[in-house]
């Protein structure tokens, strides 16, 4: 059900998450604080896909592994080129070692609503959103 009055009102954000029950738990957070879920999607291929199909979003979530030893890094990589903000969510910090993506914000799984939605809304008060859509 959407929140009218949610913290995350009119921001489109990606979730990336392989894991169907934390998926559908993510997506469900996400909604009722009032944000346009695009996806959940398990994997690499799917979420840039999405991105292409639906537009840049305004911030997204990504689990960092998909499965079958899928990292999701090209995705950031897209997102970083788009502008757009992101964070990981993941179980095992210690594979962000990249230099590259050790500025990016995370949570640690297991991860509580209330922690979702408010990093969910600190990227959205990060997003270039207003300079993507006009330009």
């Amino acid at each position: 059900m959407l929140n009218a009055a949610g913290p995350l009102v009119g921001h489109r954000i990606l979730l990336v998450e392989d894991e169907y029950l934390i998926a559908m738990e993510m997506e469900r957070w996400l909604r009722d604080a009032g944000a346009e879920v695009i996806g959940p999607v398990p994997s690499v291929e799917q979420a840039l896909d999405l991105i292409e199909d639906e537009g840049a979003p305004d911030a997204a979530i990504l689990d960092v592994n998909l499965g079958d030893g899928e990292r999701v890094f090209p995705v950031a990589d897209r997102l970083d080129g788009l502008g757009v903000p992101y964070l990981f969510a993941t179980g095992d910090m210690r594979i962000l070692k990249d230099a590259k993506y050790e500025r990016c914000p995370r949570l640690e799984k297991p991860i509580l609503s209330l922690e979702l939605v408010a990093a969910a809304e600190k990227l959205v008060g990060t997003s270039r959103r207003g300079e993507r859509r006009s330009a």
